[in-house]
């Protein structure tokens, strides 16, 4: 899954000589965490967060009046409270190392590059759960079965001819990574929905024929 198809392409971008005020406002007005910080030619030099900001505004309890606590504001510049060196990703490359990155790096986004090292996007672990609710399909509703096979080749094969022989319409398949070496792994297939005596007897014939770990029906809806 490249980065490219998954995205968030209007990036929101601000340049070092900006004010850190601009950046609050945006954030707030945008209702984003992380801002790419660019120049003119529109290449990485920086990222700016609300943490950043946050850890650069005075505190709640300083005695300077409102025109001096404005003008402080105004003069304290994103490159004065930027990361510098900032994590990045190319849009050729993929969805998964993106969430290594973040996850190793214990941050919620990525500014997103192209070949000329121009910023054209960023991506953010909302985008990265966004990821697993599409390809998962559980929006769609369905049931989810997760059976232990072994790590031999061919064995989803029997998996696949057992479903089709059952009429069961198949929405996704994911497998565990084990080692190499390991005889044995999970794997959770979502299947749509069957009229209730068919599903039943599906039920019933995997429980026979393979190591059926769970059968589980998730309940979604999407909040507005």
């Amino acid at each position: 899954m490249l980065i490219e198809n998954w995205m968030t392409k209007d990036v929101i971008t601000i340049t070092p000589d900006r004010s850190m005020m601009k950046a609050s406002k945006v954030m707030k007005d945008k209702n984003i965490s992380r801002i790419p910080v660019v120049d003119d030619n529109g290449k990485l030099i920086g990222i700016v967060s609300d943490r950043d900001i946050k850890d650069a505004s005075p505190s709640k309890a300083t005695t300077l009046d409102m025109h001096e606590l404005y003008y402080l504001l105004s003069e304290i510049k994103i490159q004065d409270i930027m990361t510098k060196k900032v994590k990045s990703i190319k849009e050729t490359e993929t969805v998964e190392k993106a969430a290594v990155l973040m996850l190793e790096g214990n941050f919620g986004g990525l500014p997103v590059l192209d070949e000329e090292e121009k910023v054209v996007g960023i991506i953010t672990d909302t985008d990265i759960f966004k990821v697993l609710v599409e390809i998962s399909g559980v929006y769609e509703g369905g049931t989810q079965v997760c059976l232990s096979i072994k790590t031999a080749s061919g064995s989803l094969s029997p998996v696949i001819e057992f479903l089709k022989n059952h009429n069961a319409r198949v929405m996704s398949i994911m497998t565990q990574n084990v080692p190499a070496e390991a005889p044995i792994k999970d794997i959770y297939i979502r299947l749509r929905d069957m009229e209730k005596p068919e599903f039943k007897r599906l039920q019933e014939a995997m429980a026979k024929e393979f190591d059926v770990k769970y059968w589980t029906i998730d309940s979604v809806h999407t909040v507005l």
